[in-house]
């Protein structure tokens, strides 16, 4: 159990410093670009919501986005690793286990999150009548 999580520990140091070895990334002047451009596409915002409940497997985003292919969840995945708002943890364990959840910064998108599920709840109650 011990060598478990030691070598659980080591996985999420390495990934941390291969993200910060890597050269930063230019960011957009606009922080509203900024934002948009780490959750650019509705997928992310899609493993986002799945990720504010609990730490996922792979296989629980493909029953939860059934419409996302297995290429465009994997790059999402790695990407939103990569800009640190997921962290991804590998058990050296066989079969091999992978699991992912937020990232203290990924939780930062919560109340985000949170505005735009309200503000869908409203869209659909008053606005989205058809005529």
């Amino acid at each position: 159990m011990f060598v478990t999580h030691l070598l659980v520990g080591i996985n999420i140091l390495l990934a941390l410093e291969e993200k910060f070895m890597k050269t930063k990334k230019e960011l957009p002047l606009c922080p509203v670009a900024t934002t948009v451009g780490l959750i650019d596409s509705k997928w992310k915002l899609l493993i986002l919501r799945d990720l504010l409940t609990d730490t996922k497997r792979y296989s629980d985003f493909q029953k939860s986005i059934p419409e996302i292919s297995q290429k465009v969840l994997t790059h999402s995945l790695k990407s939103m690793v990569e800009d640190g708002i997921v962290i991804r943890i590998a058990y050296p364990e066989v079969p091999p286990r992978v699991e992912y959840s937020l990232s203290d910064l990924g939780n930062s998108l919560r109340p985000v999150i949170k505005v735009m599920e309200d503000w869908g709840k409203d869209y659909q109650a008053n606005y989205n009548n058809e005529d």
